[in-house]
């Protein structure tokens, strides 16, 4: 599996799958992964390394209850990757349920995942948690 796309496409197949560790083993060691955004949350950050990425997906599933999830778009070039997306959320425990296109950006080197960047609409998600549902 040497194609950028395919590779991308397998690691995001685990995710769906709910398969952390299968995801990671698409990563560089040395995996420079950041989430970018404004509200604050604790995932919005650089993670450095699989360990401090696993950790990263803990802060995401603490506070995001993921319920569709769709990469939609793959624009690819020799070791890139562009994904266009999109997700339906809630923000737990028990906050409103937001939806947002999403862009994830991803730089291969040896044929593993050496790079990730992402953004998404961290305000409509911060609307979200701002509404507690009774």
């Amino acid at each position: 599996m040497s194609n950028p796309v395919e590779i991308v496409q397998a690691a995001y197949a685990a995710f769906g799958r709910g398969d952390i560790p299968g995801l990671l083993n698409y990563l560089s060691d040395d995996v420079e992964w950041t989430f970018d955004g404004s509200s604050g949350e604790a995932y919005l950050r650089t993670a450095r390394g699989k360990d401090d990425v696993m950790k990263w997906f803990g802060q995401v599933l603490a506070v995001d209850g993921i319920q569709a999830f769709e990469p939609r778009q793959f624009l690819a070039g020799p070791d890139h990757v562009t994904v266009l997306g999109w997700e339906r959320t809630q923000a737990l425990p028990n906050g409103g349920v937001f939806e947002s296109n999403w862009v994830h950006v991803w730089q291969l080197r040896d044929g593993k995942l050496a790079r990730f960047f992402g953004m998404f609409d961290t305000a409509a998600a911060a609307k979200a948690r701002a509404s507690v549902r009774v």
